[in-house]
Formats: C-alpha cells, structure tokens, sequence
C-alpha cells in the first residue's frame, strides 16, 4: 500500500469488443494523485475521458492494470466489498445531478451515509448542515424539480462530499451549467477541497477550469500525458 498517494492507477487498459470489432479506448494509463491535490484530466469528445474516470472509480473494470484507492486494490475486491470502500473513499459529481426527483434535497445529500448504515436522524442532520455551508438551507426540504440547475449542482457536490471521501472524481460537473454558475460550482468545489482536503480529480473540457487547477493532464489516442 502506497500512502503517499490517494489514487494510484498503473497500466489501466481498456479495451471494448464487438464482434470483428476491437477499440482500445484506454492505453497502459499511468495516474497518481497525492493527498489533497486537484487533476484536471482533458480531451476531445470520445476521448475516453469518462470511461478513464468510472474506472478510477470502480464503476467499471479495466481490460488490464491495477487501481488503488486508499490504499485498496480495486481490482482485487469482491463486489460487496468493492461498493464499501467506493462508499467510504471516492465521491462522485456528474455533469446531470442524478438527484433522485423523489427525495428532498436533505434526503438526496444523506444517501451515501444511509447507504453506508448511519442512523437516518444523524445522516438527515448532517446532511442539512452541509447544504447549509453550499447556500442551500433554504431548501432542504425541496425536492430536484423545484430547484435550480444551480442548486441542484450545489446539492450534488454536497452529497459527493458529506461521507468525506479523501477522493472525489468529477465528470464534466459544470458542462451543463451556465457560466456563471459554472464558476460558482467550481469556487464551491474548491472552497469544500481546501477545508476537507480531499483529492479531486476532475475531467473537463472547459481550459479555463483546467488551468486552474494544480495539474492538468490531457488524454489523447488513449494515452494521457501532461
């Protein structure tokens, strides 16, 4: 186990078949990410910039290569175990929220720690005091239709960060906002990974965003590079 890292992916491959058909999406991917520190991962569309991520995550499984998160070989656990750690460990941000429309904004933000076996009075708790520190304290008891893309967003970070993950992989998470909303989500993501010093790894296409981060990698025919 390598602690010096939160995140270290070696030979990550990904390789998709169909028939005749055979596309490497992913080339012998080499990632390491400290304790604390913000990647930004570009590329065009199609470049595989997600699939990289959701195997980072253990959402998906390279065709070779090895990830460890926290310590943890992905790889090497079974199912059940595998969706423990990802609980504890990595959070995730989508360009689209995936708030569930038949939860309050509370509810949708508490899920990881419900998930995970807390008490649903102290996980709703938590989970309102966290809205709270994004702005949303207003509404916690709304549910996603009668929010803001904005706030949905916010509610969204707010629920990648309340079981204090020491990763968090975001996918594109102000693509579908404007931009001053976009700048807002990022300053708000930024603002939480100083405080909680968690780990982000973010893929985007806006330069912009990239640039201020404290790295910036770029995936091109598979391979990532700096």
């Amino acid at each position: 186990m390598n602690r010096d890292t939160v995140l270290d992916a070696r030979g990550v491959s990904k390789v998709f078949e169909e028939g005749p058909s055979r596309v490497e999406v992913l080339k012998a991917v080499d990632l390491q990410v400290a304790p604390g520190e913000r990647v930004a991962i570009v590329g065009s569309s199609g470049s595989g910039k997600s699939t990289l991520l959701h195997i980072l995550g253990g959402l998906d499984k390279p065709s070779a290569g090895s990830i460890e998160v926290a310590g943890e070989n992905l790889a090497s656990m079974k199912e059940a175990a595998r969706c423990a750690h990802r609980n504890r460990s990595i959070g995730f941000i989508y360009q689209f929220h995936h708030l569930l429309a038949e939860f309050s904004a509370a509810e949708n933000v508490a899920m990881p720690l419900l998930i995970r076996g807390v008490r649903p009075r102290s996980a709703l708790q938590e989970a309102r005091e966290l809205l709270a520190r994004v702005g949303l304290e207003a509404r916690v008891e709304h549910k996603p239709p009668e929010m803001s893309g904005g706030e949905r967003q916010r509610a969204a970070i707010a629920r990648a960060l309340i079981g204090r993950p020491e990763c968090v992989l975001a996918d594109e998470p102000t693509g579908n906002l404007d931009r001053a909303n976009a700048q807002a989500a990022f300053d708000l993501m930024n603002e939480l990974h100083v405080e909680e010093g968690t780990s982000l790894i973010m893929v985007t296409h806006d330069e912009g965003l990239a640039a201020r981060m404290d790295r910036r990698l770029a995936l091109v025919d598979g391979a990532l590079s700096s």
